[in-house]
């Protein structure tokens, strides 16, 4: 299914401020702008127009926009964000998805979803279930998307403590491939999947998006690199240094349609 369309939203100068363990320092906000400003210019370059969401400083991570919404090719679900912090961000997306895409449901109390834990891949979703998913928000979502034709599995991540997403360490490509990393790659759950293993020394690569065609990863990355080119895809390399300092990746930037 090509796409068409993007949600993104621009982050905040208290960006700093967001949730993060911390591990890589503190982000400088003139990066931010200009990565985040690069990964707009490349969404656009895959054909994709853009809608583009104001900043809250209420909500210092509403830059990671795809927590707050499971897009499907018959309508959009809204998540309910496991961080208390952030459950604000779902009304302006709300707004904004109205004017987009059919509404199939909303996850609610006590369940929790961030879309950072839903992986499609070929109309059936991956739900992650981890810190910020719980049981209850995973099995709403499942009865949502099985309302509307769609298959579903859980993925059980609490075991693996470097993830905070399903999608840190797993993402979908457009063959039917999907990339892992290898604390996931024996999992049951990806039986039957032809798989691009990711080393354990460039796990953070694993969070990737495929585009009408193109694959976009984080820079600095050139085994991972390296092996999607191997296999003939058209890699696109996106610096994603300050964005990594707050745990968010490639994917958690944009919510496509």
């Amino acid at each position: 299914m090509r796409l068409t369309r993007a949600l993104v939203c621009r982050p905040s100068p208290n960006f700093a401020d967001g949730l993060t363990e911390g591990r890589h320092g503190a982000p400088t906000y003139a990066v931010v702008k200009a990565q985040h400003e690069r990964y707009c210019e490349e969404l656009e370059r895959c054909g994709l127009k853009l809608t583009r969401l104001s900043t809250d400083a209420h909500y210092p991570d509403g830059t990671f926009v795809e927590d707050t919404a499971i897009l499907t090719g018959r309508g959009a679900i809204i998540t309910r964000p496991g961080a208390e912090s952030r459950r604000g961000e779902v009304v302006s997306v709300r707004e904004a998805l109205v004017e987009l895409t059919p509404w199939l449901g909303e996850i609610a109390a006590p369940g929790t979803v961030d879309g950072g834990d839903v992986c499609e891949i070929n109309d059936r979703y991956l739900i992650g279930i981890s810190a910020r998913t719980n049981e209850d928000g995973a099995r709403q979502l499942s009865a949502i998307l099985a309302s509307n034709g769609y298959e579903s599995t859980m993925v059980d991540v609490r075991g693996i403590p470097e993830l905070l997403h399903l999608k840190s360490g797993l993402s979908a490509l457009e063959d039917g491939r999907l990339v892992a990393i290898e604390a996931l790659a024996a999992r049951d759950e990806l039986r039957g999947y032809p798989l691009v293993r990711v080393d354990h020394r460039e796990s953070y690569a694993a969070n990737c998006v495929c585009i009408n065609g193109r694959v976009l990863i984080a820079r600095g990355f050139p085994v991972f690199e390296g092996a999607l080119v191997k296999l003939r895809y058209d890699v696109v390399t996106l610096e994603m240094s300050e964005f990594r300092k707050m745990d968010g990746g490639l994917s958690c930037l944009s919510l496509r349609l």
